[in-house]
């Protein structure tokens, strides 16, 4: 039996054997995270010493919506998924993969909503210039964004859904 705190298997790939896409992911997220950190930082330090960084909080809110969309595309393509294996560990190999092929089909089906619901906001406002209060900062393409994040991860769920059980 497998901790679920160790590493083991479901560590992430290394940096050489990982794909273009992962990278990008992995970049894209860090880069939000490192802005809204350093952001935050000198707004805090800003405060202390006696000046204001306005719109400091519109500009994590924006980082935001990057470190969600990579963390949710890094994810998927590294197989990084919380699971509880408590059931599948007790059945044989044939099973365990047509229960990850119906997880799978299943997780895709719910990032085709996620999306869906997203897209219908996205319609629902697309003439009414949506941006944040301060700093102006345009709310639809970081509504886009995360759907073109959502839809891509619908889609590795469906490629891992409809893999062969050879791979």
């Amino acid at each position: 039996m497998q901790n679920d705190l160790d590493a083991g298997d479901e560590s992430p790939p290394p940096p050489e054997k990982q794909s273009g896409a992962t990278r990008i992911a992995y970049l894209v997220g860090g880069t939000g995270l490192f802005v809204a950190m350093a952001t935050d930082a000198i707004a805090v330090l800003g405060r202390h010493t006696g000046f204001t960084l306005l719109g400091s909080i519109e500009v994590v809110q924006t980082c935001i919506v990057l470190i969600a969309s990579s963390a949710m595309i890094f994810a998927t393509l590294t197989g990084s998924h919380a699971a509880v294996h408590i059931l599948t560990e007790r059945l044989s190999p044939p099973a365990v993969q047509r229960l990850a092929r119906v997880a799978a089909a299943l997780s895709a089906v719910l990032f085709l909503i996620l999306a869906t619901g997203c897209l219908w906001l996205v319609a629902d406002m697309w003439n009414g210039h949506e941006r944040t209060e301060l700093l102006h900062i345009p709310i639809k393409p970081l509504r886009l964004l995360q759907i073109l994040a959502l839809a891509f991860v619908a889609l590795l769920f469906l490629r891992n859904a409809l893999r062969r059980s050879g791979r």
